[in-house]
């Protein structure tokens, strides 16, 4: 059975894979604070249903309450541990089964195994606020290792904590015209997908959101990421398949074992 990738934009997507729908750190917003989407739509309804979602850290483009409060009852929610602390809006979602996790953290859904790997990123939830919890990735064993990084920097032991993957959905942008510390740039995902041995990779967080008033500002930031991971790969990784996708488009993906 083929592994199905759909990326909505930003850091949203979904996975289908032995029969198992997740959904990557569900963002259905045209506005986010200063932010607003500036290309592909808002995810249609369907986008909403999965089997389940799962949160990275607790930034509010990646943990959006109001996005989550639109998932189908019964929905699994996978987040980092002390989000519900730092984050009181979780308490108030009741129709989803929510689960903390940690690095190392195991979970069964259906026929897919989650692991929860660590992520070099701020877990803070920003601006304010003196609860942290984890920034993570997670890794989806099924009819294929596909790994999910969220916001991540590079760093020595990925390889080994996050292990061998088939696929990988890696964040080479943002969404402002400046990258800080914890983050992958095109040039930066490209050797974690060398490091990492995917076969495929699908390029994500960035092409989206955008700092209102700032179109002019470095728009090839905004542009540019995706077209320079696929150039980058090919001389890290060029045995990688990059799988540059439009917003709401899909691949399906046959992974060899």
């Amino acid at each position: 059975m083929p592994v199905e990738v759909t990326w909505w934009g930003h850091a949203t997507c979904t996975v289908e894979d032995s029969h198992t729908r997740v959904l990557t750190d569900p963002l259905f917003a045209r506005r986010l604070a200063h932010l607003r989407r500036r290309r592909g739509e808002v995810p249609p309804p369907q986008a909403r249903y999965a089997d389940v979602a799962l949160v990275s850290h607790l930034h509010a483009d990646h943990l959006h309450v109001p996005s989550l409060a639109r998932l189908a009852p019964g929905t699994r929610l996978l987040v980092p541990r002390g989000a519900a602390r730092a984050v009181p809006g979780l308490r108030r979602l009741t129709h989803l089964a929510v689960r903390e996790m940690a690095p190392g953290d195991v979970t069964t859904v259906g026929a897919l195994v989650v692991r929860a790997v660590p992520a070099r990123h701020d877990g803070r939830r920003l601006p304010v606020g003196p609860h942290r919890a984890p920034a993570l990735g997670y890794v989806l064993e099924g009819e294929a290792r596909t790994y999910f990084a969220g916001d991540t920097g590079l760093y020595d032991e990925m390889a080994k904590e996050v292990g061998p993957v088939d696929v990988a959905l890696l964040p080479v942008g943002g969404w402002g015209p400046y990258l800080g510390e914890g983050h992958l740039d095109a040039g930066r995902a490209a050797e974690a997908l060398a490091r990492l041995g995917a076969s495929s990779a699908v390029p994500v967080h960035y092409g989206t959101y955008w700092p209102i008033g700032m179109d002019a500002v470095r728009p090839h930031e905004f542009h540019a990421p995706g077209y320079e991971f696929e150039r980058q790969a090919a001389r890290h990784a060029p045995g990688a398949a990059v799988h540059r996708l439009g917003h709401g488009e899909s691949v399906r993906l046959e992974v060899a074992r």
